[in-house]
């Protein structure tokens, strides 16, 4: 394959490391002409923004950072409407026969919103400095980052590795490139005051809980942004984002759900825009690993499973949109097991608590959630109690909550959920492999099949050990899966494209520039 085919279509992982090994994977340059950016878009978020987003170093184990991240900032390879690792300011890229390293040619003419050029440091710099999701592990991997050149960049590694590009370019935010020297000048806190990145747009303003304002950036490498401003308004109150959406107050609102969605629905001028994501969710037992705890004993996690009336909430909330699927995997990701469907059965789950010492029920204290889905939890909790399973509703912000889920903090039930990109064995690194960014304890047979697929290049044999962990959290009920999220969004009549399921998966809006106004 010549060394700069052009990497149209929508690739699968596997299917890109074999191109990788035959030769560079090219992305395409910048149209030679484009018009002024004009306009405003705003939209209705339905979570706190959080500065921490702004920098892809400390891009936690969940899409929400990349709401921004798409507009703020750029990365080497990075999924974008079809394709799931295309080349971006690495303009190509190549992983050498033995598989131990893999060389990035920086695109010529891409710079930062400061009018610096990126260049070969900066990704060293990046990748160095990343702290978030999975950074232990990728740092385990790499014994070295070679610059021959400013355009030039060769990642080494300690052995083969099947999953580097995977973990690289987009179940992580190691691969998204920021300006060396000045986060050097203004440290890491200042950088989050005033970000700069290489993305389509550049930060104007931040107000805390209000809003956030980006502006297009006209030097950005693959084509100037139809919009001119971008601004993202906190509205946690889903009522409150439809009434602003209907008023035209905003142009796209992120998250109606419900009956709101079906007022959506009949209200002329709008649209309902349902995105099947990425995105399980999950309840996960924190103190399973605990023998004094009910949720010790499996019976009790797998009555909880039972509780819970999947359809019906599915229908209720998404308006069946949102698929029952039964894993804390997408169903579209490589390596996916197919496990057997869910059951609702309030009998059995009340039968199974009896035999395990709770004829009665039991007590089960806190239900930590991310408030954005605290209507999901109030109808999962709802089934629980009909089964004896009696628990108490803590919502927190979504910054807060990961951050507490993160550093092991939350106890009894946790809801948690993740739409980051990635593949099976990304996504089980973070949430079942011993050391996982969300993992409060381990099974040694799940830790010895992921550290042996992780060095395991045989196909075949891969796909059936990171089944097989899969297989194993399901019998032991390690979670109960809820389902996998049918995002709903509003959006308004001046909206010509709202990017919103253009890129696989993808929960928000992306590439912004590729939004349009009538």
């Amino acid at each position: 394959m010549d060394g700069k085919t052009r990497a149209d279509a929508y690739l699968s992982r596997r299917g890109l490391v074999v191109l990788s090994a035959l030769g560079l994977v090219a992305g395409g340059k910048r149209a030679a002409f484009a018009a002024s950016p004009q306009g405003q878009l705003t939209w209705a978020v339905h979570v706190s923004l959080a500065p921490t987003w702004f920098d892809p170093a400390e891009t936690p184990g969940m899409i929400t950072p990349f709401l921004l991240l798409y507009a703020l900032h750029d990365a080497m390879v990075k999924p974008m409407p079809g394709n799931a690792a295309e080349p971006c300011l690495a303009e190509a890229w190549k992983m050498a026969p033995d598989g131990l390293s893999y060389e990035f040619k920086l695109r010529a003419g891409a710079k930062f919103h400061n009018g610096a050029p990126v260049t070969a440091e900066d990704v060293k710099f990046s990748f160095e400095r990343y702290r978030g999701t999975s950074s232990a592990l990728m740092k385990q991997q790499v014994a070295s980052i070679e610059t021959p050149d400013e355009h030039s960049v060769r990642f080494v590694l300690k052995k083969p590795w099947p999953d580097f590009l995977t973990f690289y370019s987009s179940a992580t935010g190691a691969g998204w490139i920021v300006p060396k020297k000045y986060v050097q000048e203004v440290g890491d806190e200042g950088f989050k005051k005033a970000p700069i990145g290489a993305g389509p747009y550049k930060f104007v303003s931040f107000n805390p809980g209000v809003e956030l304002v980006f502006e297009a950036f006209d030097g950005y490498w693959r084509k100037t942004p139809s919009v001119k401003r971008l601004v993202f308004k906190v509205v946690p109150e889903e009522a409150t984002r439809l009434a602003a959406l209907k008023r035209g107050e905003v142009d796209i609102a992120y998250s109606i759900r419900g009956e709101l969605a079906e007022e959506l629905q009949k209200t002329p001028g709008l649209s309902l825009k349902p995105v099947v994501i990425q995105g399980a969710f999950w309840l996960y037992f924190p103190d399973q690993w605990d023998a004094k705890s009910p949720w010790h004993d499996q019976r009790v996690r797998e009555a909880a499973r039972l509780a819970i009336d999947y359809k019906s909430i599915s229908e209720a909330l998404t308006l069946g949109h949102a698929p029952i699927t039964n894993s804390i995997i997408p169903d579209s990701f490589d390596f996916f097991w197919k496990p057997p469907p869910a059951a609702y059965d309030l009998a059995k789950a009340k039968k199974l608590l009896a035999e395990a010492g709770f004829r009665n029920g039991f007590d089960a204290g806190d239900y930590s959630c991310d408030s954005s889905y605290a209507n999901l939890a109030e109808a999962v909790i709802n089934n629980l109690q009909e089964a004896g399973i009696r628990v108490k509703l803590r919502p927190l912000e979504r910054a807060a909550f990961f951050s507490a889920y993160s550093e092991k903090k939350l106890k009894n039930i946790i809801q948690g959920a993740s739409g980051a990109f990635g593949n099976a064995a990304t996504r089980l690194e973070s949430f079942a492999a011993k050391g996982g960014a969300y993992v409060y304890g381990n099974y040694p047979e799940i830790d010895t099949l992921f550290a042996d697929q992780a060095a395991e290049l045989d196909v075949a044999k891969r796909t059936a050990m990171l089944q097989r962990i899969q297989q194993i959290l399901h019998e032991r009920s390690v979670y109960a899966p809820i389902w996998q999220l049918a995002f709903l969004n509003g959006q308004g009549k001046r909206v010509g494209e709202s990017a919103l399921g253009l890129i696989r998966g993808h929960a928000y809006s992306a590439p912004y520039e590729d939004v349009t106004i009538k």
